[in-house]
């Protein structure tokens, strides 16, 4: 690269940095709030009268003008809390005016006049530079400090004046230090930040790392426990028939719906048990060691008629009635729905022996309302030994979807269940299905 290159890289350097208006507000203490800002008003106040009576007194400038350079400088360091660049550049003028001001009225047989930093001078450029200092790059710091230094050493240096006391030489010295000064203050304030979002980084990850092996913990069990008595279900049913001599058609109708319901369970708690022990469900492995594999699908309200024949061959009348035009439904609606259904006739299945059931779906313009009612039992059921969680799964799915779901007796002895699905709330989580239990409430 040539010289002019360089050189026109340098300026480009300084006019992007310098040459801006841009707002960096001085946040507030977070301990005293805005203490440092009335510090600085307060210094600003005294620097205005101290440098206007000096100006005026010592330097010979006329009152009115002497006023207006003491503001720009008290202005300086005010705006400084605010537009730190903008401020710099308005100290800067203020000092060069105010310096040829005074050289214009020095007495080469009067007193000697601080020049051409006067001491409100100084002050003022010290409060702009440490406030400038904390809140841009250092690089910038050094670019403002650089030529701070440059146009003190062509003022007093190069062009000089009659009469004075050269500040020239003190007043770069004490900028230099408040220049270190506010970069320290500044990177420790940065290191500080940095350590907390690593602190907060940290947490969210040790959070994470705890929860992957609650779920890692859960499949296990579910593995372990529910895994292995579907399959033992499953291949009792499947032999069970070789036991026995001539066994009826009707027994052997009911031991493959028994081995069908333990497969399909098997499939769902499989799907489960990858989506659990997955650190990103969206993708998880597949069977044949391949990249990443979809989700099964879901069940839907497409479903629904074999759901029904399942629980009718377990020994539950059920009828079904839809009315209404059906529309699109979001997959979360779907889904709740059918699983809501399937949770109420579980209930019935068991709570409530010889009940008849009935599941009526109402598809409205702005969603789905199921219901599903039975009649009295014929009889007590046997002893449960579920938790009670079936009702709180199912309305825990209806408030996932803003939905309504209402679980009363009925005066004829029997109990309903209605939910209200809309079509135009949340869809429901994209994550895994969860698994509803079918205990009753």
């Amino acid at each position: 690269m040539t010289r002019d290159g360089r050189g026109a890289r340098v300026l480009r350097v300084l006019h992007d940095d310098l040459w801006t208006w841009r707002a960096d507000p001085l946040p507030p203490s977070v301990w005293l709030r805005w203490f440092p800002h009335g510090v600085v008003c307060l210094a600003a106040l005294g620097v205005l009268l101290g440098d206007a009576a000096q100006l005026n007194d010592n330097g010979g400038v006329e009152p009115g003008f002497a006023f207006l350079i003491a503001l720009a400088q008290a202005g300086a360091m005010v705006l400084a809390l605010w537009r730190p660049v903008a401020a710099w550049w308005l100290s800067m003028a203020a000092m060069l005016v105010g310096a040829f001001a005074v050289r214009s009225e020095m007495d080469p047989g009067g007193a000697a006049f601080t020049w051409p930093w006067p001491a409100a001078g100084i002050i003022a450029h010290l409060f702009v530079l440490l406030l400038f200092a904390l809140r841009v790059p250092t690089r910038v710091s050094a670019e403002a400090l650089a030529l701070t230094a440059l146009v003190t050493y062509v003022v007093q240096g190069l062009v000089g004046a009659l009469n004075y006391q050269p500040t020239g030489q003190l007043a770069v010295i004490l900028f230099a230090v408040v220049v270190v000064l506010g970069i320290a203050l500044r990177g420790r304030r940065e290191a500080r930040a940095e350590l907390e979002q690593q602190t907060s980084l940290t947490a969210e990850e040790r959070a994470r790392r705890t929860l992957l092996e609650e779920r890692g913990r859960i499949a296990r069990e579910l593995h372990d426990v529910v895994a292995h008595h579907m399959s033992v279900i499953s291949i009792q049913a499947q032999v069970a028939p070789l036991l026995v001599e001539n066994p009826p058609d009707e027994l052997k109708e009911n031991l493959a719906g028994i081995r069908q319901n333990a497969l399909e369970a098997l499939t769902e708690l499989r799907r489960v048990l990858g989506v659990l022990r997955s650190e990103h469900p969206d993708a998880l492995e597949t069977p044949d060691g391949g990249d990443t594999a979809p989700h099964a699908p879901q069940p839907t309200l497409d479903r629904l008629d074999a759901l029904v024949e399942n629980i009718r061959a377990a020994g539950l009348i059920v009828t079904t009635e839809t009315s209404g035009t059906r529309v699109p439904l979001p997959p979360g609606v779907e889904l709740s729905a059918y699983r809501i259904v399937q949770e109420a006739l579980s209930n019935v299945l068991r709570h409530a022996p010889g009940a008849r059931a009935r599941v009526h779906l109402m598809h409205l313009p702005i969603g789905l309302r199921v219901d599903v009612s039975n009649t009295r039992p014929e009889r007590a059921p046997a002893p449960s030994q579920g938790a009670g969680h079936g009702l709180l799964g199912m309305r825990e799915r209806v408030a996932m979807l803003d939905g309504t779901l209402t679980a009363r007796p009925l005066p004829d002895g029997g109990y309903q269940v209605a939910a209200f699905l809309p079509a135009d709330g949340p869809d429901g989580p994209d994550g895994p299905d969860r698994s509803l239990s079918h205990d009753g409430p």
